[in-house]
């Protein structure tokens, strides 16, 4: 997911001097062949000019293109465009230090709003000194999209969201699950195999040499860590400063089943969080004192839309998808506090306005489940029985009921996959390779648990970890917490790291502490609106 502490900031705006690295357990003829495209894009550079129309962006951000192979063990074969966006640095040229390129992650998201940063208060210092650079990665947007299915065939709404699936039930979402894999084997074609996270690593190489950079500053957050982390093993030397936001497990037999589980148990403590903060709140939003009777009245609401779904559109399973948010971002809390509220007292519109799905869909509409899709299922072996995920998720939902289904429904097209898989690249650096790495996290994140943060600083040697204590939203870089951002930009600017301290096994580790950014106020939801845009 991109992170929602820059993507709601960002949302309120719009309302070669270096040897190549071996190539860690790449086959030679792809690392010949991002060598040769690198080399390439260096030449061409970027040919930046005025946004497309479709990016919505405004006349200080431009961007361009840069022109990457589909196939790396084919660098002279077909080529696809990535769209690139760009805002130059706003201070002095002596205090220039190059450019900032960030991913947002998804899979499936686009950055290219993120020149837009420039213009928040949390960023001024950065965005003085770095050109700030996002791009659509490949298969997003215009940059050689992946479909999976025609928009008109979408499954919009009133649909259901059973925590507890019947077999009639199982047996249709199987049966949807394989439509979906053969669809995106059908509309992508052979072209399908080539969308997976090593050629994500491979063509943010080939952005950096298109934009002239010796080396590489870049934060990536979510998945976009994962990126980041297969970059530093294979183009460890062209790492000049990189920002791991909320970390993936990068381990290579967690990519990417067993990620899925532990994120559906991780969401389960967030959505605690959530009730136990509603119930703090009784006085305003009536939802019951404790989190048992605010979760017995988020059951009312699902019983009610799934018997009279709200304005036609909104059933159980939009509901589940709205209450979603509250485990990425606790902005969203009050949000859907007010909404649970208002719809109990008789008041469906404020639901209506934040869980319906759009009445059109547009022509990209679908695109970004199509690239998670291709992208997870491509890299790595997925169960390919049925039988496997019934039991896993149906032990896993006897505890974490909250998002253990719906987060398999999303996945189970990986076990009906047509494409080959890859073999997840083992992300590793040895001692004095890399340069230091600022990894940042909170304690209590749902989509990426904490314990990735620790093991991509087992991985990443001389890497340091920030933590955020008791906090759980996803992504924490130019969030609200003056902490994180001083580390954040402190390491930009300087590259410093927190100091040594000693690990569990008297060894020196890198780590810092912040407290918790304070929890939002239970404002109603009209002054929130105004504030927040609904999601």
């Amino acid at each position: 997911m991109p992170s929602p502490a820059l993507y709601g900031a960002l949302s309120a705006l719009l309302f070669t001097s270096l040897p190549l690295a071996p190539a860690h357990d790449a086959p030679p003829s792809e690392a010949r062949g991002t060598l040769l495209a690198a080399r390439r894009a260096a030449v061409e550079g970027i040919a930046f000019g005025a946004c497309p129309a479709a990016e919505k962006l405004p006349p200080s951000v431009v961007c361009g293109t840069v022109r990457v192979p589909l196939d790396y063990a084919d660098p002279d074969g077909p080529r696809i465009p990535l769209t690139v966006s760009r805002v130059r640095a706003s201070g002095p040229a002596a205090g220039r230090q190059g450019t900032l390129v960030f991913n947002p992650g998804g899979p499936g998201a686009s950055s290219t709003y993120f020149p837009l940063a420039a213009e928040l208060p949390e960023w001024r210092r950065i965005s003085a000194a770095y050109d700030l650079v996002g791009y659509a990665p490949r298969g997003v947007g215009r940059s050689a999209p992946v479909s999976c299915q025609d928009p008109a065939d979408r499954v919009t709404g009133p649909t259901p969201a059973p925590s507890r699936p019947s077999e009639t039930y199982k047996r249709e979402r199987i049966a949807r699950a394989k439509a979906y894999a053969e669809g995106c084997a059908r509309r992508t074609g052979p072209a399908l195999r080539h969308y997976h996270s090593l050629n994500n690593a491979r063509d943010l190489e080939v952005v950096r040499a298109a934009l002239g950079e010796p080396r590489l500053t870049y934060l990536g957050a979510s998945y976009g860590t994962y990126i980041g982390g297969l970059y530093a093993t294979l183009f460890p030397h062209r790492v000049r400063r990189m920002v791991l936001d909320a970390p993936v497990d990068p381990a290579p037999r967690r990519i990417w089943y067993r990620n899925n589980l532990a994120q559906s148990e991780a969401f389960e403590r967030r959505w605690a969080d959530f009730r136990t903060w509603v119930a703090k709140h009784d006085a305003v939003y009536g939802l019951g004192r404790t989190a048992r009777a605010v979760s017995a009245s988020y059951e009312r609401v699902r019983a009610e839309l799934a018997a009279r779904p709200a304005g036609g559109r909104v059933g159980p399973g939009q509901l589940h998808g709205a209450m979603l948010g509250t485990g990425y971002d606790d902005r969203f809390w009050p949000l859907r506090a007010g909404a649970l509220a208002a719809f109990l007292k008789g008041d469906p519109e404020p639901l209506i306005a934040q869980a319906a799905p759009p009445e059109t869909a547009g022509p990209d509409a679908g695109n970004g489940r199509a690239v998670y899709t291709a992208v997870e299922c491509n890299d790595a072996p997925w169960p390919e029985e049925f039988a496997v995920w019934d039991r896993d998720n149906t032990l896993l939902a006897e505890r974490a009921p909250f998002e253990t289904w719906d987060n398999a429904w999303m996945n189970l097209p990986c076990a009906y996959w047509k494409a080959p898989r890859q073999r997840p690249l083992d992300v590793r650096t040895a001692p004095g390779v890399l340069p230091p790495v600022l990894i940042l996290a909170a304690e209590r994140d749902a989509a990426a648990p904490y314990a990735g943060a620790l093991e991509f600083q087992r991985r990443l040697s001389g890497a340091a970890l920030v933590t955020e204590r008791d906090a759980g939203t996803h992504g924490v870089a130019g969030g609200p917490n003056a902490c994180v951002n001083g580390y954040l930009e402190r390491y930009l600017l300087t590259g410093a790291v927190p100091g040594d301290v000693t690990g569990p096994e008297m060894t020196p580790v890198r780590r810092a502490s912040c407290a918790p950014h304070p929890e939002p106020d239970p404002v109603s939801l009209e002054r929130r609106a105004m504030k927040t845009p609904a999601v």
